[in-house]
């Protein structure tokens, strides 16, 4: 190990932009097409392929254990296959024996045949932005001219999972579709999307930035969605397993047994990995690619540094600062304030997140059945030495260990909750 790496904060994963915000879409709630504007002698947005190297070369050379590389946008199949072909050679060249996953973000519009062999040779894990039935996706989830994506997206969740790829659902979560939590799940259910991830948005009103825009659910609506989301969750249990993943379910469980849980809103702070975009320019988080927020660029400046340097550290431990009511909270310990981008539109108490009254009503409702989840795996654990609850899905769903994790980290089983 290098003797300039001793104590610091390791690489396991990084998040990366090969398009920058280019998208083939024009969703109305998207929160990253504008920014665009940070690059505005720039039409389109298309990592070179040095910057994709030196991107791999940095973070394998410099990262710690089985790591992760999350390809996201805009849309990253702009890029075309060859790209992604070119960064799965960098990363056996760089490897040097280390465990590498591939997760990739996607809306599906341009996945075909090709694509789908590449991901299920590669075991790519994929997350496809599906925010549910045909009236819900197309509520504000539009192609470029203002047509619905539904029938083309579904056409390639279908063709995904008959390739024999992992795929997951990520669903944003809005003031429309918040009234039917019931109908997407069993949708998603339906067409075999196990694998749930479910994401509120909370975005400023393009007219007016310092009120909610009108697609954001309410704390109470949201709250609700929770709830109802919980208890069909719950109901799909089998002889005490889930049958199904939701990741802000399975993540909580993480800190009900005293693991860190994968999900970053859930941690004390931020800063745990960082953000490449299109050129090169290093960000703390996708959240918050801003050029007052710019860390450096990977041609520049190494990774580790970045990941490790002061601003990092500062911008990380922000989340630890929260109001009065947070600190005295009997949730604190489980919700951590939540994410930092949702501390928005509270002017009688700044700090606290918007959806604060949603976490509250759901803790309040599922606190002790997740309790009883996790005195069920301190048993399991005592009686058979296994390593409890997460190991015992991997046996009633067949898991393999190169499937997605039923926690829905990103990461392949393996490198995740069968790792422990």
């Amino acid at each position: 190990m290098k003797e300039d790496m001793v104590l610091k904060k390791p690489l396991t994963s990084i998040l990366v932009k090969p398009a920058g915000p280019d998208c083939n879409m024009n969703c109305a709630y998207c929160f990253y097409l504008k920014k665009s504007e940070l690059y505005p002698d720039t039409v389109s947005h298309r990592m070179p392929v040095e910057v994709l190297e030196e991107t791999t070369r940095q973070f394998l050379e410099e990262a710690r254990g089985p790591v992760n590389i999350a390809w996201q946008g805009g849309e990253p199949t702009l890029l075309g296959l060859s790209f992604f072909q070119q960064a799965v050679d960098f990363q056996r060249k760089y490897s040097d024996g280390k465990s590498v996953s591939n997760g990739f973000q996607t809306n599906g519009l341009l996945i075909d045949k090709e694509w789908a062999a590449f991901f299920r040779k590669y075991q790519f894990l994929i997350g496809l932005s599906l925010d549910g039935p045909e009236h819900i996706h197309n509520k504000y989830r539009f192609i470029r001219g203002g047509q619905g994506s539904w029938s083309q997206v579904v056409d390639r969740v279908k063709l995904l999972l008959d390739s024999g790829v992992a795929v997951n659902a990520l669903t944003v979560v809005n003031d429309y579709s918040v009234h039917f939590p019931e109908e997407i799940y069993e949708f998603h259910k339906t067409l075999g999307l196990n694998y749930m991830q479910f994401i509120p948005c909370l975005e400023p009103d393009p007219a007016n930035p310092g009120k909610r825009a009108s697609f954001c659910p309410s704390p109470e609506a949201y709250g609700q969605f929770l709830i109802k989301l919980f208890d069909l969750w719950m109901g799909d249990f089998r002889d005490g397993r889930e049958t199904t993943s939701v990741r802000f379910f399975d993540s909580l469980f993480f800190a009900y047994v005293g693991f860190e849980p994968p999900d970053c809103t859930l941690l004390p702070e931020c800063g745990v990995y960082v953000v490449v975009e299109h050129n090169g320019d290093v960000y703390h988080c996708d959240f918050f690619v801003d050029y007052r927020l710019k860390l450096g660029n990977i041609r520049e400046s190494r990774l580790i540094d970045l990941l490790n340097s002061d601003a990092q550290k500062v911008f990380g431990r922000r989340k630890s600062a929260l109001p009065e009511s947070c600190l005295t909270c009997p949730w604190l310990q489980l919700c951590r304030g939540g994410c930092p981008k949702d501390r928005r539109f509270n002017p009688e108490n700044p700090g606290l997140n918007y959806f604060c009254d949603s976490f509250r009503m759901f803790f309040d409702h599922a606190d002790s059945r997740l309790k009883k989840l996790s005195i069920q795996w301190k048993q399991e654990q005592k009686m058979t030495g296994a390593e409890g609850f997460l190991t015992n899905i991997q046996k009633s769903k067949k898991i393999g260990r190169n499937d997605p994790c039923p926690c829905g980290s990103g990461l392949k089983y393996k490198k995740c909750c069968g790792a422990h």
